[in-house]
């Protein structure tokens, strides 16, 4: 089967970049991306290509290049799916917030409304794949309600997880590791599958694309992102016992990095990790094991999600106990509110966790994000809903600048590894603040001897 039409149910980070590349390299492939949020898909379609509403280095030119060309953002689902041969389904699965599996388990109910709406419309066969991240098995409960609630309609499922990561993810998905494709290994699923290889073939080579069982590609995507995870936990782990004995985090993992068995990726210590998808999979994860009765696999891969909260506690606690255990009424200044650099997503950023524990302690948040907003800010605050929306109002302000936000501060703490912050005017910075000054850097991306020569108090992580 030769793909000419494709819908992508979802607008947001995947199904957009995902969706804009995909545009962009088969340009015979009528591309429609689909959310029922009007405004989302009114930002989509800005005149001005640099206001799309996700930000990636290089995704706005790919836009502009296939946008109105071959690749449409509608809030029309039904003739989306109607007219297209294949269709990703690539909503939000968050945690569950409520009854069974409450604080682990993904919610699926985005997907299947997805699959009923698919049902309902369906008049001739379609492939539909996964992309959004699932648990195992989310395929066969797919097919089911397809199966059974459609018009007579033969479906393929195919599992097709994304590995993007957020500030790189145009690179990664025009040169990818690898593309992971799972279906049923029936001649109908060999064919779907062929389908979508087809896809990916016209830029990326076909031994970087790997095919699977459905339930694999599945359980692969939670394994890759607990795994990395893993990683990152584990050398904060390590950070504080080099604060303790006088190691240092860094040249710790310079050392094991150049290990060829361990590699240097994801060794870099910091206040923690954030984002939409580790912490999100893993409990997924850990509930899966749960529910097949595996609780010494579960409680392993839960002590990943321990210790990188453990890591965002311990931050400001050091905060306040360097301020002389007091941070009341005192200027704090945040510098970045992203769970990273190149990216304006701030799911489950450390940011968000170490203001909310400094403002329990009554400090004022003054905080420079280069592409988060103020509105963004204090609805990941009150997100939490560990105060009033107007305390929260009251004790974060946001700045246009680093300098405006640090003008008068009593410490300064570095959330997110923007590289414009390494290039700032410290002594300038220094000037403006409240003495002794001191420096948090939570991602260990200052010079700190520079720092401390200007006259900083400077506190890093594992060191």
């Amino acid at each position: 089967m030769k793909i000419t039409k494709i819908c992508c149910i979802g607008a947001g980070y995947v199904g957009g970049p995902t969706m804009a590349v995909i545009a962009q390299k088969c340009p015979d492939i009528q591309v429609r991306v689909v959310d029922l949020n009007e405004q989302r898909i009114a930002d989509w379609n800005d005149p001005n290509p640099e206001n799309i509403p996700i930000y990636e280095p290089g995704l706005s030119e790919i836009v502009a290049e296939a946008r109105g060309r071959n690749l449409f953002f509608s809030t029309d689902v039904d003739k989306a799916i109607d007219e297209a041969q294949m269709i990703f389904i690539s909503v939000n699965t968050p945690t569950k917030t409520y009854g069974k599996g409450k604080g682990m388990a993904a919610d699926l109910k985005y997907i299947e409304l997805c699959a009923r709406q698919i049902a309902r419309v369906a008049k001739q066969n379609k492939i539909v794949v996964e992309k959004s991240t699932l648990p195992v098995r989310t395929a066969e409960a797919i097919k089911s309600i397809l199966d059974n609630t459609g018009n007579g309609v033969q479906f393929q499922i195919l599992s097709n997880p994304e590995f993007l990561a957020e500030g790189t993810a145009v690179t990664d998905l025009l040169n990818p590791d690898r593309i992971l494709i799972g279906g049923d290994t029936t001649p109908e699923g060999e064919e779907a599958i062929e389908a979508l290889l087809n896809v990916y073939a016209n830029w990326v080579s076909k031994d970087r694309i790997l095919t699977t069982n459905v339930w694999s590609s599945e359980l692969s995507k939670l394994t890759a992102n607990a795994f990395l995870a893993q990683r990152i936990s584990s050398i904060n782990a390590m950070s504080e016992l080099c604060e303790k004995t006088g190691a240092d985090v860094n040249e710790v993992a310079k050392a094991i990095g150049m290990d060829s068995r361990i590699g240097p990726k994801f060794l870099k210590a910091s206040v923690g990790f954030g984002g939409s998808c580790f912490q999100k999979d893993i409990l997924n994860l850990v509930y899966i094991a749960k529910s097949y009765g595996l609780s010494e696999v579960a409680d392993y891969w839960e002590q990943v999600i321990v210790m990188n909260d453990h890591q965002k506690r311990r931050f400001s606690n050091k905060i306040v106990q360097t301020l002389y255990n007091t941070v009341a009424d005192k200027k704090i200044a945040f510098l970045g509110w992203a769970f990273k650099k190149d990216t304006n997503d701030t799911r489950e950023s450390a940011a968000i966790y170490v203001a909310d524990d400094l403002i329990n302690e009554q400090a004022k948040i003054s905080v420079y994000d280069p592409k988060v907003s103020r509105t963004k800010m204090l609805a990941d605050l009150n997100y939490l809903e560990t105060r009033s929306e107007k305390d929260n109002n009251e004790f974060l302000n946001v700045f246009e600048s680093a300098y405006q936000a640090c003008n008068g501060a009593h410490a300064v703490a570095v959330l997110t590894e923007w590289d414009e912050f390494t290039t700032y005017d410290w002594q300038k910075i220094y000037d403006s603040m409240h003495k002794p000054a001191f420096v948090f850097d939570g991602r260990n991306i200052l010079n700190a001897k520079e720092l401390e020569s200007i006259g900083f108090v400077y506190n890093g992580i594992g060191s």
